[in-house]
């Protein structure tokens, strides 16, 4: 067993012409954590290319540090902006040498920034654009180039408030909470998450880190731990600390994780990411036959709580208030879907004849 390593794993997981790719994958991210596991204990040693980072890596690494420690970026947060810089690093850096990114180009990188978004959505764009002037900024900060290059990066333009979010309505909501099969241990895990998302309106990410220590239950709250670090306290509603007592007590077993959601399957750790809890909600709008958004599925029941809110007559700041937001230009996009009330302000559509 000392010989264990990455190749082995792979040689087992290929080791017939028959497997699926799902089932590849699934083995996979049994077999790597347990890996880890092993090197961690000592049982198995870490070979040299791991030791030896590759220059490429270290600056990876350096990057993720200032996100981490300088920035104060949440992990889900850095684990978004990473996969953008390794393309980047991978591809560009190779050219001009590890380390030498002060040869780097501002045609480059504007060259990089249009080639990777054509055919691809405002958001993706966005998103790339923001994660390219933090790694070039970090470069700068680092010594790394002479100029600040994040100045560079052209602005995606995106119109705010450009679309009317989707939602759900109250019974739809309802329809999907009760999709989950309360008889087995992952419909009640899912059950508990579905009523989080629906009734307190909590973002996939807040679910993932919920700790088991964050369930207040003398006092009937919840801390969330929100964007930018911030930590709220949410009433621990009845449904909501039943379905969760439920799955503590009877589904979710003894683990050294802290987490309240577990994988279901080994390692028995915490959820892996917000896409988890988008998996969970896209199965359960399958089971009703409703139609999935597609990304943020999660989201979706953020956005059917806010409008029904504002629906029966709650204000932007009242809005803005239980969703959490910093800024109440983020919950502006709901005054778009209060229709009726919409109706009352807007204008005739002008007709021929009719004057104006």
């Amino acid at each position: 067993m000392q010989d264990l390593d990455e190749s082995h794993l792979t040689a087992f997981v290929h080791r017939s012409d028959q497997r699926t790719k799902a089932r590849v994958k699934f083995e996979l991210a049994a077999l790597q954590p347990f890996l880890k596991h092993l090197r961690a204990e000592a049982k198995v040693p870490v070979p040299a290319l791991l030791i030896n980072e590759s220059p490429a890596d270290q600056l990876k690494h350096g990057y993720i540090d200032y996100l981490r420690e300088e920035r104060g970026l949440a992990q889900l947060s850095i684990r978004v902006y990473l996969p953008f810089i390794s393309d980047f690093v991978d591809e560009h850096l190779t050219k001009v040498g590890y380390d030498c990114p002060h040869r780097l180009e501002a045609l480059t990188i504007q060259e990089f920034l249009l080639a990777r978004t054509r055919s691809r959505s405002s958001e993706y764009a966005k998103l790339l654009a923001t994660a390219l002037r933090s790694f070039l900024r970090f470069l700068y900060l680092r010594g790394e180039t002479t100029n600040d290059l994040s100045v560079c990066v052209p602005t995606v333009r995106r119109w705010q408030q450009a679309k009317v979010h989707g939602f759900l309505s109250p019974d739809e909501v309802e329809r999907v909470v009760s999709a989950t099969d309360l008889s087995t241990p992952r419909g009640r895990r899912d059950h508990a998450i579905l009523l989080l998302l629906a009734r307190l309106g909590l973002r996939a990410g807040e679910i993932i880190s919920l700790e088991l220590d964050d369930i207040l239950w003398r006092s009937g709250q919840i801390v969330v731990r929100g964007k930018g670090q911030v930590q709220d306290r949410l009433p621990l509603l009845s449904d909501i600390g039943e379905a969760l007592a439920v799955y503590l007590t009877q589904d979710r077993g003894t683990s050294l994780s802290r987490r309240v959601f577990l994988r279901m399957l080994a390692p028995r750790v915490g959820l892996t990411g917000p896409a988890a809890v988008g998996h969970i909600v896209r199965l359960s709008l399958a089971k009703t036959g409703l139609r999935s958004p597609g990304r943020s599925a999660a989201h979706l029941f953020r956005h059917s709580l806010a409008t029904r809110m504002i629906r029966n007559g709650a204000s932007i700041a009242e809005i803005s208030q239980v969703l959490r937001h910093r800024s109440e230009n983020s919950t502006q996009i709901y005054a778009k879907v209060d229709f009726e009330t919409l109706r009352e302000v807007a204008s005739s559509w002008p007709v021929k004849g009719g004057g104006v």
